[in-house]
């Protein structure tokens, strides 16, 4: 039998295996969650795009499924923290999946920002998996127009 090598049918495989190991010693091992497992992905979770100008910093979070009840946004000082929990949305239990890529579980990331924040004035909205939060800098933040008077 000539059968040609497929790194990704490895890959798989290697996975499966690895998944049945976790089981056979964790008994309440569940792959769906193990995106969710400390070090791995969930430091990437939600995917983030991140920028500002003189007045404030934007952040648009690409985050479907979420949990409105868990999700915790935090601002203090120049710290941006997002926080909640992606569950689960059927009841199937995992041996019954022939393929189950949507990751669950609880997340958190952090994201340090270039300069204080009003907090005061911080605005979210969770829209169509995207959240949206807008950062209004604080007033010592905001860079100062120096008047330059002729001698």
């Amino acid at each position: 039998m000539n059968r040609t090598m497929n790194p990704l049918r490895e890959l798989e495989a290697l996975r499966r295996g690895i998944d049945q190991v976790f089981a056979g010693v964790w008994p309440s091992y569940d792959r769906r969650g193990s995106m969710f497992l400390p070090g791995r992905s969930a430091r990437n979770y939600p995917r983030v795009n991140l920028w500002g100008d003189s007045e404030k910093f934007t952040v648009e979070a690409f985050a479907p499924g979420l949990d409105l009840d868990t999700l915790d946004v935090t601002v203090q000082g120049n710290l941006l923290t997002i926080a909640g929990e992606k569950k689960p949305l059927t009841d199937v239990p995992a041996e019954a999946f022939h393929r189950n890529e949507r990751s669950v579980g609880k997340f958190m990331r952090t994201y340090e920002l270039d300069s204080d924040i009003d907090e005061s004035t911080v605005e979210a909205d969770y829209t169509n998996g995207i959240l949206k939060i807008v950062l209004p800098k604080s007033e010592a933040a905001k860079p100062k127009k120096i008047a330059v008077s002729a001698g």
